[in-house]
């Protein structure tokens, strides 16, 4: 069978990272491991779900470790490719630094999907990671019965510059780099009540590669006090843990929010994923929808696949920051501002 014959998507239950195993579920399972004492070079663990660790090697470089895999979230092999790296890249992205080298993931019934499809999910995979000015050093693979695909990445970050989710400060104003919906709109292309050419423009948005630091001055740079990618666990979900690790919390308006065109109107459709579902739950206690719509809710429990960095940053350059980012980021927006620690952790607002 021709790699042009098979729709991905329809080879797996779930895709990209709304198949991610339910926040609550995995911070349950978490507390029950006992993890050794963190090294005193430790800088950045998982203790707080920030997107990669941070080891520091000496007073100017800092590894920056991560680790991302998933099943098809669209049918063109090549394009899932591209999205999976772009997605495994963006964490390192996040913490303020920049990758320098990808390991592959890979699973893959070699029984019943012919060896091209594997071909062109690394040749996407491989030119994403040749755009960030990386490098392809190998990986690891298994015969299973669904196609999942991802990175492992190392990258370098200056440790004085180190992004992480923990340092927003009241005042901060709150930056999104890119749209909202792709959970609604693949959940469509997954449904085949739409086609990759009618969400193209998530497509494009998935594949790019959120390299931030490129588009800021040192300066700038400095001025970004905490930082995070939007993926499975939604705007609601992602936001929600850096406050709490930050001890603030974030305003967030409903009408700032960047969104893919047709994002409310698949979701009107009740073109959701379980993560829909499960991301609600996991921010119900801890965040606050302020005469918010159901549609605008479901919204920001959207699981993001490749989705944007949020921004906790100096209100005195978060215009001059937007300005900066949207040379390669069109839809970045101030969306909000970070408060002192109020009994919620997020509070939506129309």
């Amino acid at each position: 069978m021709s790699s042009s014959k098979i729709a991905l998507t329809q080879t797996v239950q779930k895709g990209g990272c709304a198949a991610k195993v339910a926040a609550s579920e995995l911070r349950s399972i978490l507390q029950q491991v006992k993890f050794p004492a963190a090294h005193p070079a430790l800088m950045v663990d998982g203790g707080l779900f920030d997107d990669a660790a941070i080891y520091k090697v000496n007073d100017e470089v800092a590894l920056v470790q991560t680790l991302d895999f998933f099943t098809p979230i669209v049918d063109t092999p090549k394009l899932f490719g591209e999205i999976a790296a772009a997605n495994a890249l963006s964490d390192v992205y996040a913490m303020g630094g920049k990758p320098k080298t990808a390991m592959g993931i890979l699973a893959f019934p070699i029984a019943t999907m012919p060896s091209e499809v594997i071909v062109e999910v690394m040749q996407g995979a491989s030119d994403k990671i040749a755009e960030a000015d990386a490098n392809f050093v190998g990986g690891h693979s298994i015969d299973d019965d669904t196609l999942k695909f991802g990175l492992a990445v190392t990258g370098f970050v200056n440790p004085q510059f180190v992004w992480s989710n923990a340092g927003a400060r009241p005042g901060d104003h709150l930056i999104l780099t890119k749209s909202l919906g792709t959970g609604t709109l693949t959940a469509g292309l997954k449904r085949q009540e739409a086609t990759e050419e009618d969400i193209m423009e998530a497509l494009v948005s998935m594949a790019t590669v959120n390299n931030a630091v490129d588009f800021m001055t040192p300066a700038l740079q400095k001025e970004v006090h905490a930082a995070t990618d939007i993926t499975g666990f939604g705007l609601s979900g992602h936001s929600m843990q850096l406050a709490k690790a930050s001890k603030v919390s974030l305003r967030i308006s409903l009408g700032k929010l960047p969104r893919f065109q047709k994002a409310l109107s698949f979701l009107e459709k009740g073109f959701l994923t379980k993560a829909h579902r499960s991301n609600a739950q996991y921010t119900e206690k801890d965040v606050s929808f302020m005469q918010v719509d159901d549609l605008h809710k479901l919204l920001t429990h959207d699981p993001q696949t490749s989705g944007g960095l949020l921004l906790s940053v100096s209100a005195a350059v978060s215009g001059e920051m937007v300005q900066a980012l949207r040379a390669k980021f069109k839809s970045a927006e101030i969306i909000g501002e970070v408060l002192p620690l109020q009994d919620k952790a997020v509070i939506f607002e129309p």
